[in-house]
């Protein structure tokens, strides 16, 4: 079961996640960048074939579904030890929302710092590495790079938000 939201982000029940996908119902997705200690390089992922949603394709971010009864902030340690294999201090940077003809959610983006060693959960994370941040910018602005449409349109915000301050 996963937390079911209204339009602005307010908890008004669960939903099986098998529901919320075949409705394309809103949920609550928690959603970390992950930088190295010295800030440089982004984590990046390829997610498995077998994923539910996008298969196959880049992530620069770590996270996933906010489970029924879940905050946020809970979903996001709980993705980034399942995911990854770590347990590092989360900052919470910014919420923003995602919609496409596939999938709509609210999504509280996070950031932390680990240089690992990181442990890939075998049915999410296919493959993982680093990239420095001028290649990151380059393959989110590539529209032939093959990253999930989430992750390019919530980089390029993490991307924005984070160049501007």
């Amino acid at each position: 079961m996963i937390n079911l939201y209204d339009e602005d982000a307010n908890v008004i029940g669960e939903v099986t996640r098998e529901r919320m996908r075949a409705e394309n119902l809103w949920h609550g997705c928690a959603t970390i960048v992950v930088l190295s200690l010295d800030g440089e390089r982004v984590y990046v992922h390829r997610r498995t074939d077998t994923k539910d949603i996008f298969p196959g394709l880049y992530d620069c971010t770590a996270g996933g579904v906010i489970d029924a009864g879940e905050t946020p902030d809970e979903a996001a340690a709980r993705e980034l030890r399942e995911e990854l294999g770590v347990s590092t201090p989360l900052t919470r940077l910014f919420q923003t929302t995602y919609v496409d003809d596939r999938t709509r959610y609210h999504a509280w983006i996070y950031e932390t710092r680990s240089d690992g060693p990181f442990t890939h959960q075998p049915e999410e994370v296919a493959w993982g590495g680093w990239m420095d941040l001028d290649e990151l910018r380059g393959k989110i602005d590539d529209p032939g790079w093959p990253l999930v449409p989430d992750g390019r349109v919530i980089g390029q915000e993490w991307l924005r938000r984070t160049s501007s301050s």
